[in-house]
């Protein structure tokens, strides 16, 4: 078992994560801008029929876990694992439908300190503080988030059906890349009381360059899907670079 010490205290591997909220809106976005976006990563977008790609945007409220409390706003895009080819469209379709693509942590803002030095020193997220005001609880998850008094984003999620929990949790690889390395982290989620539907998402964008950034890549006004999670619990392994 490894250990990382940060701002003077000592954290053991893995890392785990008791209980968590979250809410998330995941787009369809042209294949082309997205990739010219990412590839300083290296990697490579899972690329969907009509030439797509997916795009989340998700607001967590860590609750309970080894890092302490803190919030988190993410933007992700699904990507080829770093150990596929070449694929077609519907060669990454599968790759999606199977569990064997990965995603790319490409924003990370968050409100803490600490979980910032973490995540950076650790894995190589792309943390950088932010300010929050989220609801989990009520109706609708709203979330909006600020950087320096620019508006980022204001997301909103209205309720979806429920769907069944597994048995067991689902595990894929999240890549980050910082200081010219790009990460591979092994990450086990186990949701509970999770709610979905088609559409269902009301997103404002701000001035900032997060915003600018998801205009340019021509993340459409309507999300594909949207979906809610009552109660998450996570474990993040060490990372290695890639």
């Amino acid at each position: 078992m490894s250990t990382h010490t940060v701002l003077g205290r000592e954290v053991r591997m893995p890392v785990r994560i008791r209980l968590a909220h979250a809410f998330m809106a995941t787009y369809l976005v042209p294949a082309e801008p997205a990739q010219r976006l990412i590839d300083y990563s290296g990697l490579q977008l899972l690329r969907l029929p009509g030439g797509r790609a997916m795009c989340t945007l998700v607001f967590v409220d860590y609750v309970d876990g080894d890092l302490g409390p803190y919030n988190e706003f993410g933007v992700s895009f699904m990507v080829r694992h770093h150990t596929a080819g070449a694929a077609s469209g519907f060669g990454d379709l599968r790759a999606l439908v199977t569990g064997q693509a990965g995603v790319l942590i490409h924003r990370l803002p968050v409100d803490g300190d600490f979980t910032l030095a973490a995540g950076r020193g650790i894995w190589g997220f792309p943390k950088e503080l932010a300010e929050f005001a989220v609801d989990h609880g009520g109706r609708t998850r709203t979330g909006a988030l600020h950087q320096n008094g620019q508006l980022i984003a204001d997301l909103a999620i209205r309720p979806g059906f429920a769907t069944p929990n597994r048995a067991t949790g689902s595990s894929f690889d999240a890549y980050s890349h910082i200081d010219g390395v790009t990460r591979c982290t092994r990450w086990e989620m186990r949701p509970s009381g999770m709610r979905a539907r088609f559409g269902g998402a009301e997103l404002t964008l701000g001035d900032h360059e997060i915003a600018a950034e998801l205009r340019s890549i021509g993340l459409p006004k309507r999300a594909v899907m949207s979906s809610s999670v009552s109660r998450l619990a996570m474990t993040f392994e060490d990372a290695i670079a890639v």
